[in-house]
């Protein structure tokens, strides 16, 4: 079955950039829906950013646009989410979801969309 690990978070300064990295193994995701979300403390899972299964079309967050790009290597069978100019509220921990019978769209940042989830990665944004 479908196992997605992600990797890339740590701490960082305010204004700093990251590189989430999620890694796809057993199953080719060349046909998913793949979908990057945050968890922050206390709060519930939200969706930051999703990219259709040929990485042609992309949907983010208000809050990320323009600060967040998501894109993939489905060669490499892997998903990656890059954070510039990072804010104290973007801390949190990021998963990466997928689900091959999604339709890229407006429910595509609908965490209960996705059947297959990432353990997550740490992102602290801190000064």
């Amino acid at each position: 079955q479908l196992q997605l690990v992600e990797s890339g978070g740590g701490l960082v300064q305010p204004g700093g950039s990251l590189r989430l990295s999620c890694v796809a193994s057993n199953v080719g995701i060349d046909y998913y829906v793949m979908g990057w979300f945050r968890q922050a403390p206390g709060k519930e899972r939200e969706g930051v950013s999703c990219i259709s299964h040929s990485g042609t079309n992309t949907k983010y967050a208000d809050s990320e646009k323009g600060r967040f790009t998501v894109s993939r290597d489905n060669a490499k069978n892997t998903v990656y989410l890059q954070l510039n100019s990072l804010k104290p509220e973007d801390t949190g921990v990021y998963f990466c979801a997928a689900d091959p019978y999604l339709q890229f769209g407006r429910y595509c940042l609908n965490k209960g969309e996705y059947e297959w989830w990432g353990q997550g990665t740490q992102v602290t944004v801190s000064s």
